[in-house]
């Protein structure tokens, strides 16, 4: 596996040095496309745009693409997906219990799941759309759990198996994660959200 990610890698990092300046937007589209495409390794293209733009650069690609990324899917779920759970399943359902929790979580706790980089952002932008949870909330959570998950793929640059052979990844992990709970309650208080 680690094979098909470096060949991966490689070949993507080739055609960005022949892309030259356009580089950053083939950067831009290969994060936005991993918010809606659960297939594609976020954790190659965050490292990919760290080195060929910088840790600066590259960073705030990789933060911005995927706030743009998940906004799309999650207002594509919105769209295609939220009519057809209100009419056709009922309030006993186990689906509808489980929307209908994690439309209950506050911001902090939102934005803590978001944070932890081996939660599949697809499926909590399936979550948060079809539970109803508003987009302004969601929108909080996003600029700053991606924060956190930027960073870290940026700096660790591995994917899940490797990255937990490594315990100091896992002391990384639970920094960012009370990092993230500290900024949402923060955020909260300042911005007077009541979420």
């Amino acid at each position: 596996m680690q094979e098909v990610f470096s060949s991966f890698y490689d070949l993507i990092m080739n055609f960005i040095s022949y892309l030259g300046v356009y580089g950053p937007i083939l950067g831009c589209f290969l994060i936005i496309c991993e918010s809606i495409l659960p297939v594609l390794p976020l954790f190659v293209f965050i490292t990919m745009n760290t080195i060929a733009f910088g840790k600066i650069i590259g960073f705030l690609i990789s933060w911005i693409c995927t706030i743009i990324g998940c906004t799309i899917a999650y207002f594509l779920v919105k769209k295609l997906g939220y009519n057809f759970i209100e009419k056709h399943i009922s309030e006993k359902n186990i689906l509808k219990k489980a929307l209908n929790y994690v439309k209950k979580l506050n911001l902090s706790q939102l934005t803590v799941i978001m944070a932890i980089p081996f939660t599949p952002a697809f499926m909590v932008n399936i979550a948060a759309a079809l539970s109803g949870i508003p987009y302004k909330k969601y929108f909080v959570c996003l600029l700053i759990s991606k924060i956190f998950l930027v960073y870290f793929w940026g700096t660790v640059g591995t994917g899940l198996i490797e990255s937990l052979k490594h315990p100091e990844n896992l002391i990384i992990i639970l920094v960012m994660v009370i990092l993230a709970y500290i900024f949402s309650k923060i955020a909260s208080r300042v911005l007077k959200l009541n979420w």
